[in-house]
């Protein structure tokens, strides 16, 4: 092992005689950290579905193709687990330089009743082709800015989505809330219709900051909301930490989770900032490439956030997440239930997610399938009784195989590589292309198992890139994707 270490790390030195060689050794540590940063940097995706969507296979997708996956799955799970409904509410009253979402930014609420009733309408469209009522186990508002609307639509929708389907028992149901728009009057609302769970945008306390991405909220309005919520009656109160951002320092992210401390979320997200303007035209060009701190710097600004979360009592869930033992999603990863899909973690399992809105996107666990992005489109197809998707894909059973590694590994940080269903032609690729991150303290390649370790999970998304066979198989000739780090 020593002469393996010292054939890939040579200036790494071994045995420790004293305090000075201790600090010798800990400085080339972090050389060598710094390295391996340096190295797996790479543009990747964030593996919220397998194929990603750029490389799903449109020219052999249809709309039929689909409503038969569809149905298939209906029947299979809607009974046994319920299904998932994400609804897109798109609208925002002010751009936020650091958001990668579909919106429309508007003062204008008069909007908000239309696209309410188109929603409510491509949700009857769907209940048309189920034999049964749907029974909704999950059910997620996030946009836009869901508090854009008024709590009265918002009741109106919840409302006129079970007028034809039921709850499931123990069903979820949470919303995204903006802290300077989300009022007492949202959460009351919300509440009476079955929410229980809120996460709020926080993204970093210092005012340098938040001007550079155009969301300037003070702590005061998060503190303001987080207790509203909680006397009300939520459950679990959620804030989302961003670190990465323009102007941003190790110093504000400690103070950023030392303010987060008072008010001890249920669970937080904290995430990657993902720089991708050439995606999304001008909504992240609001400050220069040079205020964006370094690959070296935001890995200081993850391990720095990550050490103080532990701290404070909250444990690492999957990729970005953490969470209080007391949270839904601790005790779904404790029971190996702890599910992904597009709307990022959940706390359980359903083969079928149906998204509403303009931009949604729907798994039917053999097919993906998006609406069409334009609001103006949306509508149009929706009056005329047409499903909107304009794009998808149906999985092979190679994707399937390939899904259920990126799936294991992202959730439980391993995957079986005997069992039957694991198995695929190049597998042995594959392992073979993470031989090098064993080597790097990344990953365990076991007789049975591949096994991130604690180092590897940072670097998550790199190790699922290694059973991405249609990347391998197709680089891509432009830029699709974030950075990894």
């Amino acid at each position: 092992m020593r002469q393996l270490l010292n054939l890939f790390y040579p200036k790494l030195t071994i045995v420790i005689f004293s305090k000075e060689w201790a600090s010798y050794v800990c400085s080339d540590t972090n050389y060598a950290m710094q390295n391996i940063v340096q190295k797996y940097n790479i543009p990747g995706p964030r593996y919220t579905s397998y194929p990603t969507v750029p490389y799903w296979d449109i020219e052999t997708f249809s709309g039929e193709k689909w409503k038969k996956t569809l149905k298939r799955s209906f029947e299979e799970s809607n009974e046994k687990e319920g299904i998932s409904l994400y609804i897109h509410l798109p609208y925002c009253e002010s751009m936020c330089t650091f958001c990668g979402c579909h919106k429309r930014i508007t003062k204008q609420h008069k909007v908000e009743t239309p696209y309410i009733n188109s929603v409510l309408k491509e949700w009857r469209l769907y209940c048309n082709l189920f034999d049964s009522r749907p029974i909704i186990k999950e059910l997620h508002l996030g946009g836009g800015t869901p508090t854009f609307f008024s709590p009265e639509n918002l009741k109106m929708l919840i409302t006129g989505i079970f007028r034809i389907a039921e709850k499931a028992e123990g069903y979820e149901f949470s919303f995204e809330g903006h802290p300077n728009n989300t009022t007492k009057e949202h959460l009351q609302a919300l509440y009476d219709v079955g929410f229980r769970r809120v996460s709020y945008g926080v993204q970093d306390y210092n005012e340098k900051v938040q001007k550079s991405i155009h969301r300037v909220q003070p702590f005061e309005n998060v503190k303001k909301v987080t207790e509203a919520a909680r006397a009300i009656g939520y459950t679990s109160v959620g804030h989302d930490i961003i670190f990465g951002l323009p102007h941003q320092t190790l110093e504000h992210v400690e103070e950023t989770i030392l303010k987060t401390k008072e008010l001890m979320p249920d669970r937080l997200a904290f995430y990657s900032y993902a720089h991708v303007p050439w995606l999304k035209g001008n909504g992240q060009r609001g400050f220069r490439d040079e205020d964006l701190p370094s690959a070296k710097e935001k890995r200081s600004q993850y391990e720095k956030g990550k050490k103080l979360l532990t701290q404070v009592g909250y444990e690492e869930i999957g990729m970005d997440h953490f969470a209080l033992r007391s949270d839904s999603l601790h005790t779904s990863m404790m029971s190996g239930k702890l599910h992904r899909n597009f709307m990022g973690y959940t706390a359980s399992k359903t083969r079928l997610m149906i998204g509403l809105g303009a931009s949604s996107i729907s798994d039917s666990w053999y097919s993906f399938a998006q609406n069409v992005k334009s609001l103006e489109e949306y509508k149009h197809l929706v009056e005329n009784n047409i499903i909107p998707i304009y794009r998808g894909h149906i999985l092979s059973n190679e994707d399937e195989t390939i899904r259920r590694h990126i799936l294991n590994l992202m959730c439980r940080f391993r995957t079986s590589l005997t069992q039957r269903d694991a198995f695929f032609p190049e597998l042995p690729m594959v392992i073979d292309k993470l031989h090098e991150m064993e080597l790097d303290e990344l990953v365990e390649i076991g007789q049975d198992e591949l096994k991130v370790t604690e180092k590897g999970q940072p670097f998550i998304r790199n190790i699922c890139m290694a059973f991405d066979l249609l990347l391998h198989r197709k680089e891509p000739g432009t830029r699709l994707f974030s950075m990894t780090i």
